[in-house]
């Protein structure tokens, strides 16, 4: 059970590409001067184990991830959403965009159960790893570190799709670079405030299923003001994966990312 939000069952456990992450299993943690996530042995736990700061824990992983990140020069982007607001098929869009820029791309896709999103990405064109979480409802770095230990090549920008979910995924830093937070113009304009610290920590914000508005009673204007009131500093895009609009901007954000990362972290080798 997650200590953090209370989701999870014991009876249950998280898989990476189909291998189950049991108890017993190993930690395969970033270190220092490697090349790839590294196996440690990760041993039993007790209660007492669990009674540890899982958010402290989980930076501390983050952290990992991020500086081998950076190592490899990957831009990492989590992206977030309730189910059905879109990320997968904005993914599935955004892969032949980038490989006309030169770009390649890799995901790492969390879902409650079934690889479909993952088969999906793949079969788009990019590397896709899926994470099934069972009855927990987020990804935490851990979860990201091992299954980017399955990765076969570094992506020069690699994806982290949560589960659908606006509430406790906000908490966890997995070690991205940026968030992304997608609401689809069918869920309202209400959605901010309710789930203000998921909009918050966002870097983006991408109102997407545009082309659904005139058949709304909402307006792009209202949603935009909406997230500007809970979050001033976030980047808001109207976005419509079938019609075309916003996808150039969301690419060329995609690219700024990439650069700033670059330019931040000067050790990168790409």
């Amino acid at each position: 059970m997650c200590a953090t939000c209370g989701c999870g069952n014991d009876a249950e456990h998280v898989g990476i590409e189909g291998q189950e992450l049991t108890a017993q299993h190993e930690h395969a943690f970033w270190t220092e001067g490697s090349s790839r996530p590294t196996n440690q042995e990760g041993g039993g736990h007790d209660h007492k184990t669990l009674e540890i700061d899982v958010l402290s824990v989980n930076n501390q992983n983050a952290q990992k991830n991020r500086q081998a990140f950076h190592a490899h020069g990957i831009t990492a982007i989590q992206v977030l959403s309730s189910p059905g607001s879109g990320k997968t098929t904005l993914l599935e869009h955004t892969v032949g965009r980038l490989q006309k820029d030169q770009i390649t791309m890799g995901v790492l896709v969390g879902d409650q159960r079934t690889d479909q999103d993952a088969e999906r990405l793949r079969q788009a064109g990019c590397e896709a790893k899926q994470i099934t979480t069972g009855s927990v409802c987020h990804l935490d770095a851990h979860m990201v570190a091992h299954a980017a230990q399955h990765l076969s090549s570094w992506p020069d920008i690699l994806f982290i799709e949560n589960v659908g979910n606006l509430i406790c995924p906000a908490l966890f830093d997995l070690g991205e670079d940026a968030r992304v937070v997608l609401l689809s113009v069918t869920e309202g304009e209400d959605k901010p405030v309710k789930y203000a610290d998921m909009f918050v920590t966002a870097d983006l914000v991408l109102v997407t299923k545009v082309d659904l508005l005139p058949y709304l009673d909402v307006s792009w204007e209202r949603f935009y003001q909406v997230i500007q009131e809970v979050n001033p500093g976030a980047k808001i895009l109207p976005i419509s994966v079938k019609t075309g609009e916003g996808m150039g901007e969301w690419i060329a954000w995609l690219l700024w990312q990439k650069e700033r990362a670059r330019l931040t972290h000067p050790l990168s080798t790409h």
